[in-house]
C-alpha cells in the first residue's frame, strides 16, 4: 500500500482504516519477534480513534535519532539507552498536524555513522532482497521497513549518503529537499552543515506528498528558511529540461553493468526529447576528501555533549580517579568504533598542527565546488548520476576497511555539501554474483528547485513500471 492510495481510501470512505493500522501493528510486532533488527520498540499510544470510531492515522516509520515526545530517542547507541526525549522534533509535530502518526521507530547506525548498517549497538540490519548482504547507509532500516511493506512511508536524515543509499539498494524512492527547506530541530545532528531530513516512499507521488505535509519554516532552527513552506511549480514540460552528465561519473571505479544500465535510461530520455549534454566536472575527485574532512569536526562537535554529566550513562565511571580518567572511560565504553574513529579523525583534522592545512583548505573547496554547480546551473536545469559505484555488498564484506566504504559515497555528497535537493529511483536490476540487485539513479537540481525532480522523475518511474 502506498500513500496516495491510502489517503484516497480515507476521503472516500472505502477502507477500514482501524484494520489497516491493525495490519500494520501486527506486521512490526512480527518483525521484532522474528529478530529483524529494523525496529526496537513500537509506540503503542501514540494514535487515536476519533469519535466515529475511525482510525485518522497512517503509520510512518521514523529514524531514532528524531525525537518523538516522551518516547525513547537513543541514536541506537549504548551511551543513549535510556534516553526520553522532552518534546517532539517539528517534523513530527508537522505529521501528527495532518493526521499522520509515527507509531515506531527504525534501528540506526550509532548516531548515523556508518555506510553499511553494520555499526549499530542493537546488531546490522539485511537488505530485502538478499538477507546475506546490506542495504546501506546509516537510513538503512528505515529503507527495509518501507521495502518489506512494515510502513507506508519513512522519515531518515541524511548527511552524505544515508538515505540515498539504502533506498537505492532497496528498491525505494528517496528524496533529500534542499537545506533549510525541513527544520531540523528535534533532530540529534550528526554534522549540522550537511544533516537534512527526508522522505522514504514506494513512489515519487508519495514523496512530494510527505515534502508537503513536513515542510515547514521554523524559529527554533537557524538554518530554516522562509522559503521552506513554499514549493515552487514548475512551467515546464520534461521534454524542455537539460540535463548534464558529468564524464568523470563513469570512470574506472563504476560497476560496468550499472553504467550500462544508467546509459540505457538515458537513452530512453532522450527519446523523449529531453536534451542531456555530458559535460566535464573536474572537482568531481576531490568531493569526497572535502566531505570526510569537514564532517567528522562537526560530528565530534555535536557528540562532546555525550560525557555523562550532560547526556548519556555513567554506569561505574564514578569510580574513575579524576576527570580526565571520567570522560576517557565513559566514551570509551559507551561508543562504539565507528564513532571513535570520527572522533579521532577530527582530532586530527582541528588541531593546530592541521588546522588551516586541512579543515580552512576543505573549507575553499567547498566554495569552489559551490560556485561549479551554480555554474552548470545557469546552463541546465539537472544534474544526473548513478547513486552509487556498486551494488549492495556482502555483510562484513568491507567493514574493516573504511576507506573502501567511504568512496561509496562520491555521487551523493555534493548535494549535501551544496545544500542541493536530490532524489533517486530504482531502474531495473543487475545480476551480481548470481543474484539480482536494483539499480538506481541519482538526480539533483537547484536550491528550491524540487518540482524539476518531480517532473522528470515521473518520466523515469513510467518507463521502469511499462
Amino acid at each position: 500500500m502506498n500513500l496516495k492510495n491510502y489517503i484516497e481510501w480515507i476521503n472516500n470512505k472505502t477502507i477500514n482504516q482501524e484494520t489497516i493500522f491493525s495490519k500494520y501493528l501486527e506486521k512490526a510486532t512480527n518483525s521484532i519477534a522474528n529478530k529483524e533488527n529494523i525496529y526496537l520498540r513500537i509506540n503503542n499510544s501514540g494514535w487515536r480513534i476519533d469519535n466515529d470510531g475511525v482510525l485518522k492515522w497512517a503509520p510512518i516509520a521514523i529514524k531514532d535519532n528524531i525525537m518523538q515526545k516522551w518516547e525513547i530517542s537513543t541514536c541506537w547507541s549504548k551511551i543513549l539507552s535510556d534516553y526520553i526525549a522532552p518534546y517532539s522534533a517539528t517534523c513530527i509535530e508537522n505529521l501528527e498536524k495532518n493526521w499522520w502518526v509515527v507509531i515506531w521507530k527504525t534501528n540506526m547506525d550509532e548516531f548515523a555513522m556508518g555506510s553499511s548498517n553494520e555499526t549499530s549497538y542493537y546488531w546490522p540490519c539485511l537488505n530485502p532482497y538478499w538477507t546475506n548482504r546490506i542495504p546501506w547507509g546509516s537510513s538503512g532500516w528505515s529503507a527495509v521497513a518501507v521495502a518489506k511493506d512494515l510502513c507506508i512511508a519513512a522519515l531518515g536524515t541524511d548527511t552524505g549518503w544515508s538515505v540515498r543509499q539504502p533506498a537505492a539498494m532497496c528498491g525505494i524512492v528517496w528524496l533529500k529537499p534542499t537545506y533549510g527547506r525541513i527544520s531540523r530541530y528535534g533532530v540529534q545532528s550528526m554534522a549540522s552543515s550537511l544533516d537534512q531530513v527526508w522522505t522514504m516512499t514506494k513512489t515519487v507521488e508519495d514523496a512530494e506528498i510527505l515534502l508537503k505535509a513536513i515542510m515547514w519554516f521554523d524559529e527554533n532552527d537557524s538554518q530554516s528558511n522562509k522559503k521552506a513552506d513554499i514549493l515552487e511549480k514548475s512551467n515546464k514540460d520534461a521534454k524542455n529540461y537539460k540535463i548534464a552528465l558529468p564524464k568523470q561519473c563513469f570512470w574506472e571505479w563504476l560497476d560496468p553493468k550499472i553504467k550500462e544500465r544508467v546509459f540505457s535510461v538515458v537513452e530512453k530520455l532522450k527519446n523523449l526529447w529531453i536534451q542531456i549534454d555530458e559535460i566535464d566536472l573536474p572537482i568531481l575527485d576531490v568531493w569526497i576528501a572535502v566531505y570526510y574532512t569537514l564532517m567528522p569536526a562537526e560530528v565530534s562537535t555535536n557528540l562532546s555533549r555525550f560525557d555523562g554529566i550532560r547526556f548519556g550513562l555513567q554506569g561505574n565511571a564514578m569510580e574513575a580517579k579524576d576527570i580526565y580518567e571520567y570522560f576517557t572511560k565513559i566514551r570509551y565504553e559507551w561508543f562504539w568504533e565507528e564513532a571513535k574513529r570520527r572522533i579521532l579523525l577530527w582530532s586530527f583534522v582541528l588541531s593546530s598542527a592541521n588546522y588551516e592545512w586541512y579543515y580552512l583548505k576543505a573549507l575553499k573547496v567547498r566554495e569552489k565546488m559551490i560556485q561549479d554547480l551554480d555554474n552548470i546551473f545557469q546552463k541546465y536545469d539537472l544534474i544526473l548520476t548513478p547513486t552509487t559505484p556498486e551494488v549492495a555488498r556482502k555483510i562484513w564484506e568491507k567493514v574493516d576497511d573504511p576507506l573502501k566504504m567511504y568512496l561509496a559515497d562520491m555521487y551523493t555528497v555534493p548535494a549535501n555539501l551544496a545544500w542541493l535537493p536530490a532524489i533517486s529511483i530504482p531502474v531495473w536490476t543487475i545480476e551480481d554474483k548470481w543474484e539480482n540487485m536494483p539499480v538506481w539513479l541519482h538526480l539533483m537540481a537547484n536550491r528550491w528547485k524540487e518540482d524539476d525532480l518531480f517532473v522528470i522523475w515521473k518520466e523515469v518511474e513510467k518507463m521502469v513500471n511499462n
